[in-house]
Formats: C-alpha cells, structure tokens, sequence
C-alpha cells in the first residue's frame, strides 16, 4: 500500500509498494531554506529519491547538500578562510612516506625515501587527489575516490593499482539498500546531480573491497569519519553553526540595502498652508489675468526656490552658524501660523550596533563551529590578535588532538593502495609537520629576526 510522508513545510514523498519514491513541493523556496531546515530536522535519510533508473540515498532533504553548502560557504567572509587555514595546518610541509616506530617509548614517524613507489606516486599526480579529497573531507567530514587497475591483468600480470581518482562529492551518491547500513551498500553512483544527471547519466561502480583489492577493474569507495547517528553520509563539524554561518553573510547584505534604499532624512520642515494661500492671493493681486494653472506654477518655484536656500543652510559643516528667516501669521483666531524645522531621530545608530553586535556573536558561533582554535584562525578575539605563545600553544594542541584521524581518513585509500602494489615494504605516506620552538627556547643564532 503507498504511504505520503510528510518530509518538510512544504515538501512530501509518496512511496510506492515496489520501492519507488516520488517527491512533491507545492511551495517556493530557496534551496538555503531547505538547507537551515534540515538541520533540525528528523533523519533526511530515511526514504530513497529515484534518479534515472537507481534509488539513491539522497545526499540532504533535497539531494543537493554538497551544493548548498558551496553557495552557503562562498556567500561567507569568515569560512572559506578557516577552511582554508585547516587546510594548510594538516597539509604541513607535505606528505611523505614513513614508518611508526616506538622510540624512547614514544611512537615517532621514520620518514623514509622509496624511489618505487615514489615513482609509482609521482605517475599520476597524487598531490591533486590528495588536495581534493581533503577540500571535500574539510567541508563534508567524508569524501569519494575510484581505483583503477593496471590494463597488464588482462594479459596475466600481477594486478596492481594504477591510480585513484577524485570523485567530487556533488558528483557521487550512495546506492539505497533497505537494510540502511553502509556497510551493505554494493554500488556508488556518479553524475551531475546538482542538474539531476539530465546531461550526464549515471555511471555505477562496484564498492571497493580492502581484503579483495583486485576484485574489479575500477571500484569505488566513500571515505569519511562516522557523525552520531547518522546512517550514512557524514555531516560537517560546522553542521550546528549553519544558521550562524547564514545570519553573519546576511549582515553586509543588509547594511547594503539600509545605504541604497534608505530615507536617511535629517530635518522634517512643516509650513502653514496660509502662507502659500497668502502668496497666491498676492499673485493674483499682481497678475490678475494669470489662471489656476499659472498661478499653481509659480507657486512651484517659489517652493523650490525656498527650499534651496534651506537645504544650503541647514547641510555642511560649512554652514555652521548660519541662521533662516520664516515668517508667522496669524490664524482667524489669532493663533500664531509659524513654520517648523525639526530634526529627524534616525535611531540609525542603535540599528548598527545591533547588527554589529549580531555579527560579532555570528563570528564567536561560527568560529567555534568550525573546531578551530581562534588563534591560528585568524580571528580577532575582543579586538585583538593572539600572542605569539598563544599561537605556539594553539598549534601543538592542534598538532597533539585534531590532526591524526583527519590525517588517515583522508591518505587510508592511498595506503590502501601502497599496501596492495608493494607488500612487505610497511611504508604509509603522512603528513609532515615540523616541530615548532619558541624564539626564547632557540639559540640566538636560530631566531627568526637574526635570520
């Protein structure tokens, strides 16, 4: 029997006996809408999306998470760098081949150098995948890649690897499985499905096998560190701090649209209509032939003409000091008819500094967000930077804490692979970071300002 289910405000999906899911909007929003909602709300991975002929675990309430998350990110001043710093922090000095080894009771790194593999290496840049599996682990907590076999197998040689592909993540997605494990998960599909694959089609490859590397002639895998409760895709460590992300990129927006499209007055000037009864009567005294239309007309200029001479009186800096001359009438009661100048309480200040005040708290939210400390973020804390000795601690707390699983999540598949194409080596690449001292622990010759 087919069941609705309802999946957002104003979004459904009806699923069919035979497995297939259709969904339905019958409201207009934006995909960052979506995007906040789903942040809070039950699992979005609880029923399979049909794309083509294949259902798909679809990646957000929408199936275009890594895509809302490029818009969101781009839109932002503050990510982008810190993702950025992460990046260039567990990147290090580059990646090396080396050894664990326990020395002195403590488990070090032995880089080593090996011509083979490094050729190996070297032949199908495995630099860029390096950096593009870690700009999608950094953004997603996960990430895909496809191994190719060497063509020699056909003809009986031993297989060997030849070189992993990036698959980007917008591009990839997860075959459904209604046991809704991942460990069960056969295939990974590949397309554009920011366009719903309409150009591209979708290209299915075999889930790699780590005890059976030779199993097919190009597997792939999805790379990730597990998120609580989530039963198949990762979410980001920024994931609790979307909505500060997208409230900080609206501040600028906002103060945009108060400048362009603001009334910014500074002065309300209030006249009596019997003066301008007054001067049409003395236009009528002095042109009795003038009409309405005549008369109305020189009342236009006469008002501009005043107005002028206000408004060069009452703006610059210049015209301090300066002083206008109105004139008072008296009504048919006797009351005074006075002109009035009054000043406009904009209340634009207080307006600022509440944004600012926002915008500051978005900063505090977002940095915290992301997991980096705000030292080697390079944000500014209560108006300033860090110290040096901050920026030294922050680090080594980095180096000792947030480096090591990121590190062999995102190099597993290479050491896979090194581990298949030259057994018996015991060599895995890592991240190499060199140790920082302070200038007061270093020789005076060592120190940075006598280099």
């Amino acid at each position: 029997m087919s069941k609705v289910t309802k999946i957002s405000k104003h979004s459904y999906a009806l699923a069919l006996d035979d497995g297939r899911v259709y969904t339905l909007s019958n409201g207009h929003a934006s995909g960052m809408d979506s995007l906040v909602w789903s942040a809070g709300s039950r699992n979005w991975e609880l029923l399979p999306h049909t794309v083509g002929d294949y259902r798909i675990v679809p990646y957000g309430v929408d199936n275009r998470l890594p895509t809302h998350l490029r818009n969101m990110i781009s839109d932002n001043n503050l990510v982008p760098g810190i993702l950025e710093r992460q990046m260039g922090l567990l990147f290090g000095q580059g990646v090396y081949l080396s050894q664990l080894a326990f020395v002195n009771g403590k488990i070090e790194h032995l880089w080593m150098e090996d011509k083979e593999i490094q050729s190996w290496l070297n032949s199908w840049d495995h630099e860029s995948y390096i950096k593009g599996v870690m700009t999608d682990y950094l953004h997603l907590k996960g990430f895909f890649d496809a191994k190719h076999l060497e063509r020699g197998r056909r003809i009986g040689r031993q297989p060997k690897i030849a070189c992993i592909e990036h698959i980007p993540a917008k591009d990839a997605r997860l075959e459904w499985v209604d046991s809704r494990r991942l460990c069960d998960v056969r295939r990974i599909l590949v397309g554009d499905f920011e366009h719903h694959c309409s150009t591209t089609g979708i290209r299915a490859y075999p889930v790699y096998d780590p005890k059976h590397p030779a199993k097919y002639p190009v597997a792939a895998s999805y790379n990730h560190t597990c998120s609580f409760a989530r039963d198949f895709y990762s979410v980001p460590a920024y994931w609790g701090a979307m909505k500060w992300i997208v409230r900080g990129s609206e501040i600028p927006t906002i103060f945009k649209y108060v400048t362009d499209n603001g009334i910014n007055l500074a002065y309300h000037i209030q006249s009596p209509p019997e003066y301008w009864e007054d001067k049409r009567d003395a236009l009528r005294r002095i042109h009795p032939e003038w009409d309405d239309f005549q008369i109305e007309g020189e009342i236009s200029k006469l008002t501009n003409q005043l107005l002028d001479s206000m408004t060069e009186v009452l703006s610059g800096k210049e015209n301090a000091g300066k002083f206008i001359h109105t004139t008072c009438l008296l009504g048919p009661n006797g009351e005074k008819l006075e002109w009035r100048i009054e000043a406009i309480d904009q209340k634009i200040k207080d307006f600022v500094e509440s944004q600012l005040k926002i915008s500051e708290a978005s900063v505090s939210a977002i940095t915290s967000g992301m997991g980096l400390h705000p030292s080697l973020s390079n944000v500014m804390v209560n108006g300033k930077l860090a110290s040096g000795s901050e920026l030294l601690y922050a680090f080594k707390l980095y180096l000792l804490s947030d480096v090591e699983i990121a590190s062999r999540t995102i190099l597993e598949p290479l050491n896979q692979a090194i581990a298949f194409n030259f057994p018996g080596k015991n060599l895995r690449l890592a991240f190499y970071h060199q140790s920082l001292q302070s200038e007061e622990a270093l020789t005076s010759s060592s120190r940075i300002k006598n280099q």
